[in-house]
């Protein structure tokens, strides 16, 4: 029995949820709640300084970074030391894939999946090309990822949940089949982070990425790196920058991100998961005939994330449903190999559920996409 979530109580703290619009677009980016509003803006309007200086605002900053990091690591579950921002996860991928590419020779073997977002998948292209690296890829449904990994494999990179089709994985599994090749552990956790705890001690994870403007905070990447891996990297970065961070920080994002995760760790996993899962259930229960979804077609082994493709177009179907005030994705959405291999090239209607959704906006949704089919 999963504790009950106060939905209304929790829409109370965000004043976007006020307008008259029901938002299925959370894998692109939640909302964000008062309080991360509210300390961005304060850390503008009493800490703002870089860090170093010999007075007041610059201390609240240096303050400031130490808590962000004790911040992520409680969010990660790793030490604050393993911890690194920056502007984003795919540019925190490219810059770190990079400083991984100082050990990696001509043949060596990247595995990626056919299920992964293209931040994922894109830094293990490009470095091949630089290095002349082999990338294999696994289907979108797993199925062949053991044949993928030989003895020439250095990194598997998957994702922990599918940013397209709401698929999870068995993220410690996958990282133990990389360790028995000798590989590391490459985790995307940016579509997996608003739906579930992350520990990345226990899934054994070596470097794992995620993105705070998904889990309602601001724009931000964040990224786990194993202590050892660190020590032993030389990063691209400029000489008086710590060693894991390339130069200045977001400070006032850094706030914002604390603020993120008190919000979370104020309603806990479990009220958050058992509330998206009837939500999630619902949706599907209530999908009409006319919508075909694709993915797992029950609620269990996802997330409340969910493609579907009717007799109209995706973009047809996302423009009514936005003139209507439902907000959905339609295209790709970055994940390109999926697509590609469930021959949409048009991609889905893209809908996600968050802890904030209603069961009243669920069965709105529904309504509308039984008159659109």
């Amino acid at each position: 029995m999963h504790m009950k979530l106060d939905v209304e109580a929790v829409r109370a703290r965000f004043s976007a949820l006020l307008r008259p619009y029901a938002f299925f677009d959370g894998p692109a980016g939640t909302q964000v709640p008062d309080e991360v509003i509210d300390a961005i803006a304060g850390y503008l309007r009493e800490s703002n300084a870089n860090v170093g200086g010999a007075f007041e605002t610059s201390r609240r900053t240096g303050e400031l970074v130490e808590t962000a990091h004790e911040a992520a690591a409680r969010f990660l579950g790793c030490n604050a030391g393993e911890v690194i921002f920056g502007p984003s996860m795919t540019n925190l991928n490219f810059t770190l894939t990079r400083t991984l590419g100082r050990e990696l020779q001509a043949g060596d073997e990247i595995v990626c999946t056919r299920l992964d977002h293209d931040a994922n998948v894109s830094p293990w292209l490009e470095l091949a090309r630089d290095l002349g690296l082999v990338v294999r890829f696994a289907d979108y449904d797993l199925s062949d990822l053991e044949k993928q990994v030989t003895d020439r494999t250095r990194v598997v990179a998957f994702p922990w949940a599918s940013n397209a089709l709401g698929t999870l994985v068995d993220a410690e599994r996958i990282c133990a089949l990389a360790h028995e090749a000798g590989a590391l552990a490459w985790v995307d956790a940016v579509h997996y982070a608003p739906h579930g705890p992350i520990d990345v001690a226990a899934i054994d994870a070596d470097v794992l990425l995620c993105s705070p403007y998904k889990f309602y905070g601001p724009h931000l990447g964040l990224a786990f790196v194993r202590h050892e891996l660190l020590e032993g990297w030389r990063p691209y970065k400029v000489r008086p920058a710590p060693d894991c961070e390339t130069g200045t920080a977001q400070h006032e994002l850094l706030a914002g991100f604390v603020a993120a995760v008190d919000y979370l760790e104020s309603l806990g996993w479990d009220a958050i998961t058992g509330h998206e899962h009837e939500l999630g259930a619902r949706f599907l229960d209530g999908l009409p005939e006319g919508a075909q979804l694709h993915g797992t077609p029950t609620i269990d082994g996802r997330v409340p994330t969910f493609a579907l493709t009717f007799a109209r177009s995706p973009e047809v179907i996302a423009a009514a449903l936005g003139e209507r005030g439902i907000f959905v994705w339609h295209g790709d959405y970055y994940a390109v190999e999926v697509m590609r291999r469930l021959g949409l090239p048009d991609g889905a209607v893209r809908v996600g559920i968050v802890h904030y959704n209603t069961a009243d906006e669920v069965d709105r949704l529904l309504d509308e996409l039984t008159r659109l089919a």
